[in-house]
């Protein structure tokens, strides 16, 4: 690893200082913030201010799932000792999400009504026997989870060679046959899913991580009935609420090391943070961006394959939805195989408005592969819901917003060849000083509960190897 860069002694006096230093407020971030301040860790969590100010609609996941199956969501909320009224916010919901092509809408959600709402929108030819793999999807989700909240996920580089996440399992891992066997509409509507749900930059998904995905909605999703704080919301306050603090950060900063400890020094303040441990939270794709190209050290480097999921923010009369929308929807566009102009997956997410009375915030993502693609994205992004709500008009309103340069979630990228769950990544990026780096490529494939994952089992090793 590339050194980190020293600081004056004047500055050094002047430096604040905490067990650890979070660069980075996106969900693995602020999960990891929040096991290490209930162990008893001060933790200083930085963020960019770009993020700080988005609406609170743009930084939550396009689902959450593991709350009805007792998953992985379900685990964090209760060790991380969330309020029961807070919890009690968050309502488990039979629909999850609405998946769109312009042949079909299916309604993706309990496991019972799948055979016959496929069916009935003619997905699935004479020899798929459709109740058979719904049983068989359902049966490989249960048992992935199960394998994941037993996964191991991390280790500090103390350990020789890479493991699989989890042994002695009596199911044998990886994507039932026949799941794997799917051709023409039927395949296009689970590829579209797993293109949603994971965030992998262009790999495939791995079978375990297919098993999982591919069922996951059969569980229906999760929402809050009211307005924020949502997810995001109550992981800050809880991070708050155990003494732990944020700051922001507007433009030039860099990775420093002063007295043996990791920290960042502000440029345009010269402010100094030191922790004695940094878990890198943020995306190399972004940092790379953000920093000095001849001061970052090597674990920030040649990110894999990286590419953005672009967000875009708009706001709609509520009486313009047409009935029947779902509150999540996955849209396939106009071609429902490959990644074509026309035929990028876009999701899109309907919040209540808390601000304007009968208006919705809705949210609509879709990858970008270069920052040339980003206005081109932006565009398709804008088509494709005026495609979805044909008579809002002048109603449909896109909100300006300042987009992160680093600090987001959207930023993806792909694993190295062999890594990637349900491998063991090593998050020990650097012995002295000690710096961990909480690669969201290695739990890529698992999405949302991967990042979940790795906040939690980052967390706890980090806190451990403090104690």
């Amino acid at each position: 690893m590339a050194k980190l860069g020293r600081v004056s002694d004047a500055a050094r006096l002047r430096a604040r200082r905490w067990d650890v230093i979070v660069l980075g407020s996106g969900l693995s971030g602020l999960v990891a913030a929040a096991r290490l301040s209930a162990a008893n860790h001060s933790v200083l969590v930085v963020e960019e201010d770009a993020a700080r100010a988005q609406h609170p609609a743009l930084r939550e996941p396009f689902l959450l799932s593991g709350l009805r199956d007792e998953g992985v969501l379900y685990h964090i909320l209760r060790n991380l000792n969330i309020p029961l009224i807070d919890r009690r916010r968050l309502q488990a919901e039979r629909l999850a999400y609405q998946v769109v092509s312009p042949k079909w809408r299916v309604d993706v959600g309990a496991a019972k009504h799948m055979p016959a709402e496929l069916e009935a929108w003619g997905l699935g030819g004479d020899e798929d026997d459709l109740p058979a793999l719904i049983r068989i999807l359902t049966e490989a989700t249960d048992a992935e989870r199960n394998a994941m909240l037993e996964a191991e996920v991390v280790r500090s580089g103390r350990r020789i060679g890479l493991r699989r996440g989890l042994g002695g399992s009596a199911y044998l891992r990886g994507l039932p046959v026949e799941a794997a066997r799917l051709e023409g509409e039927l395949k296009s509507f689970f590829d579209g899913q797993l293109s949603a749900l994971s965030n992998l930059a262009s790999s495939e998904v791995t079978g375990e991580a297919r098993s999982r995905l591919m069922g996951l909605a059969l569980h229906g999703g999760a929402g809050f009935g009211d307005g924020p704080p949502w997810l995001m919301g109550l992981l800050r306050r809880r991070i708050e609420a155990l003494h732990g603090e944020f700051r922001t950060v507007a433009g030039d900063f860099a990775l420093v090391s002063a007295d043996g400890q990791p920290g960042i020094r502000v440029t345009e303040s010269d402010e100094l943070w030191l922790g004695r441990v940094m878990a890198v939270a943020a995306s190399p794709a972004g940092l790379t961006q953000a920093l000095d190209p001849e001061s970052l050290p090597n674990f920030l480097s040649k990110p894999r394959n990286p590419c953005r999921r672009i967000a875009v923010h708009f706001r709609v009369d509520q009486d313009a939805l047409p009935r029947g929308m779902g509150a999540r929807l996955i849209s396939l566009g106009e071609e429902t195989s490959g990644e074509t102009a026309s035929g990028r997956v876009a999701t899109l997410t309907a919040h209540a408005c808390t601000e304007e009375s009968g208006q919705v915030d809705l949210v609509a993502r879709m990858r970008a592969r270069t920052t040339d693609e980003f206005e081109s994205v932006e565009t398709e992004l804008e088509a494709r819901i005026r495609s979805l709500i044909p008579f809002s008009g002048e109603r449909l309103k896109r909100l300006k917003q300042r987009r992160p340069l680093w600090d987001d979630d959207g930023w993806l990228e792909d694993p190295k060849p062999g890594a990637g769950w349900p491998v063991v990544m090593d998050v020990r990026a650097s012995g002295r000083p000690p710096v961990y780096r909480l690669n969201r490529s290695g739990v890529a494939s698992l999405g949302f509960e991967g990042d979940l994952l790795l906040g939690w089992r980052a967390g706890d090793l980090i806190s451990q190897e403090l104690d």
